[in-house]
């Protein structure tokens, strides 16, 4: 039995959910998302609430289950609050900013680094050495943010580059 999968996922205030075949679409403040279940599973909405629950005892149906249930709880959390990924840079000399919808990051490289942002994503930039990445799809504001660290990915000796804000440099001695 999947603990995940056995809670049903509340729909606050604001927030409409609506079934066709093995698609949810969800509706709120922020936007519409929707995802596709595999049909090892069954969706339903009760009141203000949306079910899963699995179609047989199969391996892949348990597994489907609470991946199911995690994926629209994701659409519901992304319609409502959004999801957010900070990035804070490292090193002298190196900063970003904002101009219209492209970031341009200078990392010390001979050139700037012009990132343009997609759809569906909000890149702000509180500081010259922060980077706040926001929106509605979980994927999607994960993957620009990997992309922008990709540029200059934070080094063990000195520990300069772009980091996630939580996370941890482990760090070298070096010769001596």
């Amino acid at each position: 039995m999947s603990r995940i999968g056995k809670r049903p996922v509340e729909l606050p205030s604001g927030v409409s959910a609506a079934i066709s075949g093995q698609t949810i679409e969800v509706k709120g403040p922020k936007g519409a998302r929707s995802f596709t279940a595999t049909d090892d599973v069954t969706l339903a909405v009760e009141e203000n609430a949306v079910s899963v629950t699995p179609r047989g005892t199969s391996k892949r149906a348990r597994q489907q289950w609470g991946m199911s249930r995690t994926m629209v709880s994701n659409l519901v959390q992304g319609v409502t609050d959004g999801f957010k990924k900070e990035l804070e840079i490292n090193g002298v000399g190196y900063r970003a900013q904002m101009q219209g919808n492209t970031l341009k990051l200078s990392l010390g490289y001979s050139h700037e680094v012009n990132f343009d942002v997609p759809e569906g994503v909000t890149v702000t930039c509180p500081k010259q050495t922060e980077i706040v990445i926001e929106g509605a799809d979980q994927q999607l504001v994960g993957q620009v943010a990997a992309n922008i660290r990709e540029w200059r990915k934070p080094e063990p000796y000195k520990g300069k580059g772009i980091k996630y804000k939580d996370e941890y440099i482990f760090r070298k001695e070096g010769k001596r």
